[in-house]
């Protein structure tokens, strides 16, 4: 197993911020290096154990679904070597784990778009038969397949904090209706589009959130990371059928596996509050993480 990477400490750059996942320094004015830690969140908390060759893993992910999907709209990759804008010594820092990218203007808006229900969806869809304001037919169970994918989006927060589901309407008050209705449209096309590829190879993608700026001339672009198991759920197309049946979570390739470990997790002896500190996770817990990520990365790319 590699050696993890809590933290990047690149010195030639200037940090811009520290997320969840990815560490973001500026190159010049219009360029941005974005290094993916081996860092675990989960309801949002940082998790002090980091899962070794994670960031790898997820920018080769992200790099072959802005591959896949570069017919569909444009996206924030420059094409440049992300070890060209450091010095030899941070080298290891960066390869295989970080993209050189356009600097755009984020949209304040995750956009969600979810094939099944499950997680805070299904939660929601219990207490209003709808999520995110879209209403949805009576009498689905937890992990049902949709009739048809909905944009259900969220309110970036600031880490630490919980984003917060909100409709659509909201989504043109924050961007305007023209813009809110392009990036509705083209999300629920690349998951589609995602989805179905995925299917051919064993993996059902529940749902997934995508992240947009616009560039200098205004253009919608994808950006930040695409369809990897830390934004996705990802379930392998086995055991979906039983656990469907029994009601229960599909089998996940993602972070579904910790969240439920966080579930049954106890601080002081009491259930964790989903706020900071985290639990320590166990070793055990690390390793099966680490290999359902690969598992995910090696199922799609063969």
């Amino acid at each position: 197993m590699t050696s993890a990477l809590h933290t990047s400490a690149l010195t030639s750059l200037p940090l811009l911020a520290r997320g969840k996942v990815r560490d973001n320094y500026a190159v010049g004015k219009d360029r941005l290096l974005m290094v993916a830690s081996d860092r675990l969140s989960a309801f949002d908390v940082i998790m002090g154990e980091p899962i070794p060759g994670k960031g790898v893993l997820l920018t080769q992910m992200a790099l072959f679904w802005f591959d896949k999907l570069g017919h569909i709209c444009p996206n924030h990759l420059t094409g440049e070597a992300p070890e060209s804008v450091v010095t030899t010594a941070e080298v290891p820092q960066v390869t295989g784990r970080s993209m050189l990218v356009k600097r755009l203007k984020p949209i304040p808006v995750e956009a969600v778009v979810r094939g099944y229900l499950a997680g805070s969806g299904w939660k929601e869809y219990q207490d209003s038969q709808s999520v995110c304001g879209v209403p949805l037919p009576a009498g689905l169970k937890n992990a049902s397949k949709l009739p048809e994918p909905i944009f259900t989006p969220a309110a970036k927060a600031a880490v630490g904090e919980h984003d917060e589901n909100i409709s659509f309407e909201q989504v043109v008050k924050v961007v305007g209706p023209e813009l809110a209705a392009q990036i509705r449209d083209l999300s629920i096309r690349i998951y589609q589009e995602a989805a179905a590829f995925a299917l051919t190879k064993g993996i059902i993608i529940a749902d997934t959130k995508f992240e947009f700026g616009l560039d200098e001339n205004g253009t919608l672009t994808l950006m930040d990371e695409v369809l990897t198991p830390d934004s996705s759920r990802y379930w392998p197309i086995e055991g979906y059928e039983q656990a469907f049946a029994t009601g229960t979570n599909p089998p996940s390739y993602d972070k579904q596996f910790v969240r439920d470990w966080l579930e049954q997790a106890l601080v002081n002896g009491k259930p964790w509050d989903k706020t900071p500190p985290a639990p320590r996770v166990p070793q055990d817990v690390v390793e099966k993480t680490a290999a359902k990520y690969q598992e995910a990365l090696t199922r799609l790319t063969a």
